[in-house]
């Protein structure tokens, strides 16, 4: 390269950053020993190349955020010529450090690992997991002694094809937890799509690619000289133009351990046969049911709103999360809910393809969204990078919601070609200076600089002193755990664990519930969700930064399905947990 492109170059640090807060890469002294595997270095198919989700959660209930990384696969593996790459399941040891547990626990997946999304979908008390693969999904049962069953032929979720984002929401309001699952692309690796790079080569060319698969295979519809098949002139893998989508999916909990594909006649089984990344229910008009988000790659995304018989209205484009403000569908990818200007209502944030801006949608009026990503400062700096996971998150606990995105591209051969961009890139945090948001650079610390091929992000406080860190999941390379350093000390703070009650419809992990706590003045909204940024899971706990606020002066519960309650909280810096049923226990 001529120059180093803005994607690696370390940039300057910011003055407005909050001092004394940072991240610092813990992921070797932690104990994660981890790669992950997704086809090979060329990345000649589509497949190979959006990687895995990572996820935080308590699988074991002691209290301390445990690690779930997807792994991906090989061609050699689907043919059974070789073992498949494994997934894994650390265990929190509450010192700093993780227990590699995926052999007990079960959960090693051997399958080529898309997502994943945590939910207590029975109401026993322990969450379980869903993961969605190229292949057959798995719902992964907690049988709390630390182990898992594989229960998705059982519970009629073993859908065999791409699926991709997922999330639990209780979308009918009868306190089981319902499942969602988007479809990407239906992509047969027995009929291939013209390669990336022809056979034996490990260079990107200046070739049109000739399809070579059978005319009745997928790759049937790449003609010579497919555009799909390109970018800015050069050969790269195809797609996802030009393969057809697979469907989304949506099932309905029956209560007795198994699920009713409800797709069609709910509305939401994507006949257009978009390709489908990630997902989000979350209630966007505040009338107590759970509205659900689809982010589409290359192609307008869908937003769901529930009408409470069973049903959805397409309100995508009537909503304006369709497109950008240009009219453009875009490239979707992760997804990241929360209110970010404190008003109470929840907006979006979305990651898109290099060579475009993310985008952020202001939630106007709970019927209309704006999209505001240039006037709000995440979109320019965000054009050379190519965005996956994207997280809403307080890092320095002042009380407005910052911005996370995780970034890394897909063609190995931009190292090669001068384009201002790279194919390791290093993630972006953004400050949000009361609406308005600032790329703190290198003050985030060495963390958030180096360049990886990031993929799947979560959140979460793994390690319970006040401030949230961040797991990353990257492609071909180990994962990344973050831990953040200072922000405990730059504001007060404030995490809440809920337990919902099912007698009263709420589920039992109180997914859907929205929480909304005044201190200082200012009323700020978190709300407890499965699923969101690409294809991971962060805690389902809720964490308020509190800034100089030493008291809560309220703090409202709308449990999931529309009860609402308040309740005194004892004081800040501290974990709290409530029970519909009991009140604050904790």
């Amino acid at each position: 390269m001529d120059q180093i492109p803005p994607t690696i170059a370390r940039p300057p640090k910011s003055p407005q950053a909050a001092p004394g807060v940072y991240y610092t890469d813990i992921t070797a002294s932690a104990g994660i020993a981890f790669r992950h595997v997704s086809g090979t270095p060329l990345k000649n198919y589509i497949i190979e190349t959006p990687g895995s989700g990572s996820a935080f959660l308590d699988y074991d209930n002691d209290g301390w955020l445990d690690i779930y990384l997807v792994n991906g696969s090989t061609y050699r593996a689907l043919e059974g010529k070789e073992p498949s790459p494994r997934a894994a399941l650390f265990r929190n040891n509450r010192d700093g450090t993780f227990t590699d547990v995926t052999a007990r626990a079960g959960v090693s997946n051997d399958r080529w690992g898309q997502g994943v999304c945590a939910g207590d979908y029975d109401n026993d008390g322990w969450p379980d997991i869903f993961v969605t693969n190229y292949g057959k999904n798995r719902l992964y049962h907690n049988n709390g002694d630390g182990t898992f069953t594989d229960l998705a032929e059982k519970a009629g979720l073993a859908l065999d094809s791409w699926s991709t984002g997922c999330a639990f929401g209780d979308y009918d309001g009868d306190g089981d937890l319902d499942l969602f699952a988007a479809g990407y692309v239906r992509f047969d690796t027995k009929h291939l799509p013209p390669p990336a790079h022809p056979e034996g080569s490990d260079k990107v060319t200046d070739e049109v690619p000739e399809s070579k698969t059978a005319p009745t295979g997928v790759g049937a519809s790449y003609a010579a000289g497919a555009s799909h098949c390109q970018y800015r002139g050069r050969r790269v893998m195809c797609g996802p133009r030009g393969l057809p989508g697979a469907g989304d999916h949506l099932y309905r909990n029956n209560g007795d351990g198994t699920f009713t594909d409800v797709s069609e006649r709910a509305g939401v089984a994507d006949a257009r046969g978009l390709y489908g990344f990630g997902a989000a229910w979350f209630d966007f008009d505040d009338d107590g049911r759970l509205d659900l988000l689809v982010t589409n790659d290359s192609t307008p995304n869908y937003l769901y709103h529930n009408k409470g018989d069973g049903t959805f209205d397409d309100v995508s484009y009537a909503s304006g999360t369709a497109l950008n403000e240009s009219g453009r569908e875009q490239a979707h990818m992760g997804v990241a809910v929360g209110d970010y200007d404190n008003d109470g209502r929840d907006d979006i944030h979305i990651t898109n393809f290099a060579d475009d801006s993310n985008v952020l949608y202001h939630n106007d009026d709970g019927r209309n969204f704006s999209d505001v990503t240039f006037p709000a400062g995440v979109g320019e700096i965000s054009i050379p990078f190519l965005g996956w996971g994207t997280n809403f998150l307080d890092y320095d606990n002042d009380g407005w919601l910052d911005l996370f995105v995780a970034n890394g591209h897909v063609y190995p051969g931009v190292d090669s070609a001068n384009w201002n961009t790279s194919y390791k890139q290093r993630a972006l945090l953004f400050r949000n200076v009361k609406t308005h948001f600032v790329e703190i650079g290198s003050s985030g610390g060495d963390g958030l600089c180096t360049p990886r091929l990031m993929r799947g992000s979560a959140t979460g406080d793994f390690d319970n002193d006040g401030d949230v860190d961040i797991l990353l999941n990257n492609l071909d390379e180990s994962p990344a755990l973050l831990r953040n350093d200072g922000g405990n000390r730059a504001g007060h703070w404030l995490t809440i664990r809920l337990v919902g009650d099912v007698r009263q419809k709420c589920p039992r992990d109180a997914i859907g519930t929205v929480v909304f706590c005044t201190a200082g003045g200012v009323r700020r909204r978190a709300d407890v969700a499965s699923g969101r940024s690409h294809m991971s899971q962060s805690d389902l706990r809720v964490h308020f930064g509190l800034g100089a606020a030493a008291k809560v002066q309220r703090l409202e519960v709308r449990w999931a399905n529309g009860r609402g309650a308040e309740y005194n909280v004892p004081g800040v810096d501290r974990i709290v947990v409530i029970d519909q049923s009991k009140g604050i226990v904790k």
